[in-house]
């Protein structure tokens, strides 16, 4: 999915634009059983992965630009869902994804049927060089499903 063939020369990614990478069913979605993942960069891909599990139950928002952000979509991602987990490959603690999750938070609090999620790195100061340290230290296809089995049972 990460590879795809060479686009045209005037092909540009818009800036401040968020697109759905993966659609929830609409029956799950009218039955109150599914959840977002706001993400971007290796998010998708994980995610994507990881709503292999929750055939039908995932919504995939990648933000493709943090500067500017596109709100409106993810406010509009998050009204229909009310579940949601902000998934980053950044260390959480102060994170980009903790200050979204704060907006999220703050802006669609009645609508929210859990709180929200997040999924990030490890905080640790650098990228473990053992490539088995960094499977630990960074997020996974394994511990996106086990966020979004948590978020789910909410």
């Amino acid at each position: 999915d990460a590879k795809t063939v060479e686009p045209a020369a005037g092909y540009v990614i818009p800036l401040g634009l968020a697109a759905v990478a993966q659609a929830a069913n609409p029956d799950q979605l009218r039955r109150g059983n599914t959840a977002l993942v706001v993400t971007y960069g290796m998010g998708v891909h994980w995610a994507k992965a990881a709503s292999r599990a929750y055939p039908g139950q995932i919504e995939i928002l990648d933000l493709r630009t943090l500067n500017p952000l596109d709100f409106a979509a993810v406010v509009a991602a998050t009204r229909r869902h009310g579940k949601v987990l902000v998934l980053t490959e950044e260390p959480l603690l102060n994170s980009f994804a903790e200050s979204l999750a704060g907006r999220i938070q703050r802006h669609c609090f009645e609508v929210l049927d859990a709180p929200v999620f997040t999924l990030g790195a490890a905080n640790l100061p650098a990228i473990a060089l053992n490539v088995e340290l960094e499977r630990q230290m960074l997020p996974s296809a394994a511990k996106v499903a086990v966020a979004l089995a948590e978020l789910l049972a909410y």
